[in-house]
């Protein structure tokens, strides 16, 4: 049985949890398998174990507010505005969700406003390519 839950309600369900740092929360929202992208430094993470670990090691003190999210009516994906803040410090940023066949999130590309070098102490986590 194939069950489609609301993209924008997911969406907004994962960042309120990654804005609070709930985990437990944020957790739910992803599929075991899930695959995150990130373009401008050419990491891949692949599994929610490592997703949750990379998140949960983020640095800096950070906040992120949803701007505008845009899904398909079949519930299969959205793309979402975002707007982080850190410190005086706003960058906008655009993310592409796909959920999977039970409504998680299967995969994550994030793209930034430039490219960047990763920050040294994720390598455990990410593949480069």
């Amino acid at each position: 049985m194939t069950t489609h839950a609301d993209p924008r309600i997911a969406v907004e369900r994962y960042w309120t949890a990654a804005d609070h740092r709930d985990w437990a929360t944020f957790a739910t929202t992803l599929a075991d398998e899930v695959v995150y992208d990130l373009p401008q430094t050419r990491e891949r993470i692949r599994g929610k174990e490592r997703y949750l670990t990379f998140n949960r090691e983020y640095p800096g003190d950070w906040r992120v507010r949803v701007e505008r999210v845009v899904a398909d009516p079949d519930g299969r994906q959205a793309a979402v505005r975002t707007l982080f803040t850190t410190g005086d410090q706003e960058l906008p940023a655009v993310h592409f969700f796909t959920f999977d066949a039970q409504g998680l999130i299967s995969a994550i590309t994030d793209f930034w406003p430039e490219p960047y070098e990763p920050p040294a102490g994720r390598e455990h986590l990410v593949e480069r390519y």
